[in-house]
């Protein structure tokens, strides 16, 4: 009993701090800024009558409601800012061609630091020695250069942090920098074990350890929270251009309006920077329950990771198409059945 209170709690909460709050926030800033303004709007004047007449409960409640639809709604309010939802097939690709230049660069800049720094201990081979005349020749750095060079090493760590935000191949880039930032983790168990984490989600939580599935919980409740808050303000802010566009406007609306402008940018960034404490507990999923996985599966891993990369490649394989005989391979990495007390007597 304790444990499902537990586990509720935990849910709640996620559900409390991701989303209920941030849409708080957001209807406290409707009411006290936007709602005496949009009441001298004729088609919003009526519903901001009734809000208003409920008080605090109808605050409350309208937290709770829309909160709770909005975390029905989380895939596609990810998806839109990731660049797979809506996005017309030009932007899509015009943002993957973007973030592969910036991550192009990115890595071109860390390479010219690194390469500079060993230079002036001259250890550097000739062919190291030819990358960095090349680099030092590229337009794309030339305004990055000087200031690299002054760099310190907590500004190096910045820009690795940076490129650390990219998943690994041009193939799994996103058009936003949200998309490739989780997209990093969402390839992570593919990359290294073969394990497509995507598809066996499921099997991988219910059989990881508490610690780990709770740690991505956490994590991604700061993820969520900047989202909530983000489509929030666009909310706001579209009702603000509504007011603003008619005769109710005012000062006060004009000035939240602008504000508003000015944190969407700020909570968009910082989604994209919570995501760095979900991408570690993913990882950490991945590496701690990929052995519980395999044992509740009745697999034994492997001692080579080459092998291991084989038998979750098969695995990965089989809720994903269907049964073909190539999956009998899986064999060589069954357990033996256990032997009970029937069969030693």
């Amino acid at each position: 009993m304790g444990d499902i209170a537990k586990g509720a709690l935990t849910g709640a909460w996620s559900l409390l701090v991701g989303w209920v709050l941030p849409t708080a926030i957001n209807l406290a800033v409707l009411t006290t800024v936007l709602l005496p303004s949009l009441r001298r709007v004729p088609a919003l004047g009526h519903a901001a009558d009734l809000v208003a007449g409920r008080g605090a409960l109808a605050f409350l409640t309208a937290s709770l409601m829309v909160g709770l639809v909005l975390n029905a709604l989380q895939n596609p309010l990810y998806r839109i800012l990731e660049g797979y939802l809506l996005w017309p097939s030009f932007a899509y690709e015009h943002g993957c061609r973007r973030h592969q230049a910036l991550r192009r660069r990115l890595t071109d800049r860390l390479l010219l630091m690194r390469l500079e720094r060993r230079a002036a201990d001259s250890s550097l081979s000739p062919i190291h020695r030819a990358d960095l005349t090349l680099l030092l020749h590229s337009p794309h750095l030339a305004r990055h250069r000087r200031l690299d060079r002054r760099s310190t090493v907590t500004r190096r760590a910045l820009l690795q942090e940076r490129l650390a935000r990219y998943p690994v191949g041009d193939g799994h880039l996103a058009p936003t920098r949200l998309g490739n930032a989780i997209r990093r983790f969402e390839v992570y168990a593919y990359d290294r074990y073969q394990l497509d984490s995507q598809l066996l989600w499921n099997e991988l939580t219910a059989t990881a350890p508490e610690q780990a599935r709770r740690q991505v919980d956490t994590a991604r409740t700061s993820v969520d929270f900047f989202i909530c808050l983000l489509y929030g303000h666009i909310a706001l802010l579209l009702a603000a251009a509504a007011t603003l566009t008619s005769a109710a406007g005012t000062a006060a609306v004009a000035a939240a309006a602008v504000v508003l402008c000015v944190l969407i940018p700020v909570w968009y960034r910082c989604a994209v920077s919570a995501t760095d404490e979900w991408a570690a507990a993913v990882r950490a999923l991945v590496n701690v329950g990929r052995h519980p996985l395999a044992a509740s599966l009745g697999l034994d891993i492997p001692k080579e990771l080459a092998a291991e990369r084989t038998m979750w490649s098969l695995v990965s394989r089989l809720p994903r198409i269907p049964y073909h005989e190539h999956a009998a391979a899986l064999d060589h990495y069954r357990r033996p059945p256990a032997r009970t007390s029937d069969d030693t007597t």
